[in-house]
């Protein structure tokens, strides 16, 4: 049981990044990440998309740097949202959601 919670918390930390790994190896894949930056008196809405190994932000700057972490503000991940790659305006790409922060870190969730 120890070492799932190790797990759990281990994953939390570097999941962004660990995501990114997993979408560079399934480039047909577009996992949109959706939450919250933690503000003083109010939260901000959170969008990230991460494709073919990078993320990208529709709401906020991130950090391309790979020694950083991509969101440097205090956030909290909400839903997971997964979409067969390419995006177009008249196919329906959606594949499957999940609000477990960990669910998609296993690269089957992606098929």
């Amino acid at each position: 049981m120890e070492e799932t919670l190790a797990f759990l918390k281990m994953a939390e930390i570097d999941l962004i990044n660990n995501l990114e790994k997993i979408s560079s190896e399934i480039p047909n894949r577009i996992l949109k990440l959706e939450g919250f930056i933690l503000k003083k008196h109010h939260k901000e809405k959170l969008e990230i998309l991460i494709f073919k190994g990078f993320s990208s932000s529709t709401t906020h700057p991130i950090e391309i740097d790979l020694e950083k972490k991509v969101i440097a503000l205090s956030y909290k991940l909400t839903n997971f949202k997964l979409y067969k790659a390419p995006l177009t305006e008249t196919k329906d790409n959606f594949i499957r959601e999940n609000q477990n922060s960990v669910f998609f870190l296993n690269q089957r969730n992606w098929i």
